[in-house]
């Protein structure tokens, strides 16, 4: 079996989960140990560790904006709005259609 692994002198990049990210982060936020000692114990480097804390403390209030709440409405009461605009909209551009003498004979339709 031939190695597959990165050829000499070539370096792969980690990827770590957003989970995790927040979990290192709110870990170095409460302060309960040295950026040196969450380092070691999750195994990334401290400036990893002091970015993802960095973006944490400026981008955390994000989760309270109210922009990205979920719609009070009734979804039954969402999908009749849908139903009824759609409904508009097809109307409109037969009309249109037969304003403007666009027959549907020439897509094969009947």
């Amino acid at each position: 079996m031939l190695w597959r692994g990165p050829k000499l002198g070539e370096r792969t990049r980690n990827h770590y989960t957003k989970e995790f990210k927040f979990k290192v982060a709110i870990a170095a936020i409460k302060g309960e140990k040295q950026l040196s000692e969450l380092a070691a114990e999750f195994k990334v480097h401290q400036t990893l560790i002091s970015n993802w804390k960095r973006q944490l403390m400026e981008q955390g209030a994000g989760i309270f904006d109210t922009k990205g709440q979920k719609s009070d409405q009734d979804p039954a009461a969402v999908s009749e709005e849908l139903v009824k605009t759609i409904g508009h909209q097809t109307i409109q551009i037969d009309w249109l259609k037969k304003k403007l003498g666009i027959s549907e004979s020439w897509r094969g339709g009947q």
